[in-house]
């Protein structure tokens, strides 16, 4: 059974640590920083076998040469529409990718949006989706465009219901605070914030969540339902707004007075 652990890193970020009990070989997602994951590696003596990068940010990439000069044989792969540094294997949408050291096959998929050619890693119920999808929340809209990033959270809101979302920061609590902006009568977003803020004080992370729970309390994959979009129309004065439109509407309306 395949163990994943975060290594936090920087304020908010976290990479993740893949690894088969038994096995001293094990792989990272997102390493922006080598230092953190150096020092679980020495603590835990495991020896770093693969690096997984979902898009080209420097706090998703800066601790790649690191690693890979303290691990030379460490195998990198990465998006092959974005200017990544250090990559072994360019990968892209559909392909399949097997770590050396972890004993699952992971699907590519494209996720642009955030960046022009961000990806995710799929399998065995799991989702890495880097900065795409946030508990809560969703990535800003940098290289790529508010269209893209719609029709990749659609992608991903077609999962099974029971996938663990695996993202890159701990958001949860700023993302749901806007949630309940858009959506004030979700009792489920309400659970879902009493849940996660009981949990940010005992020091625990609110990462993974599972799609379900995204579904149902997430605005930016609830965009077909009637208060979601109610609200983005009065949001944007549009009343015959739909789609990528009622998202473009929320994620603007979050990053002009939410964040």
């Amino acid at each position: 059974m395949l163990q994943i652990s975060p290594i936090p890193a920087f304020d908010d970020n976290y990479i993740w640590l893949l690894r088969e009990p038994g096995n001293e070989r094990v792989a990272v997602v997102d390493p922006g920083d080598e230092e953190p994951v150096l020092e679980r590696l020495s603590a835990e003596g495991l020896t770093l076998a693969a690096i997984l990068i979902t898009h080209k940010h420097g706090d998703h990439v800066g601790g790649v040469a690191g690693l890979k000069e303290a691990f030379p044989g460490a195998r990198v792969y990465g998006p092959g529409g974005e200017p990544v540094r250090l990559l072994d294997q360019a990968l892209g949408e559909g392909e399949e990718v097997a770590p050396p050291g972890v004993a699952w096959r992971l699907r590519v998929m494209a996720v642009p949006g955030h960046t022009e050619g961000h990806v995710a890693y799929y399998g065995h119920g799991v989702l890495f989706c880097g900065d795409t999808l946030f508990c809560g929340g969703c990535g800003r809209i940098f290289s790529g465009t508010h269209e893209q990033m719609h029709a990749s959270l659609q992608r991903i809101a077609a999962l099974p219901p029971q996938t663990l979302i695996y993202c890159a920061h701990e958001y949860t609590e700023a993302s749901l605070g806007f949630a309940l902006w858009v959506e004030p009568d979700n009792a489920a977003l309400h659970r879902r914030i009493a849940e996660c803020s009981a949990r940010r004080q005992a020091g625990e992370p609110t990462v993974p969540s599972s799609l379900a729970l995204e579904l149902a309390t997430n605005p930016f994959l609830r965009t077909a339902e009637a208060g979601v979009s109610e609200a983005a129309r009065r949001y944007a004065g549009r009343p015959n707004a739909k789609g990528a439109e009622i998202f473009t509407a929320l994620r603007t309306w979050k990053d002009r007075e939410y964040d």
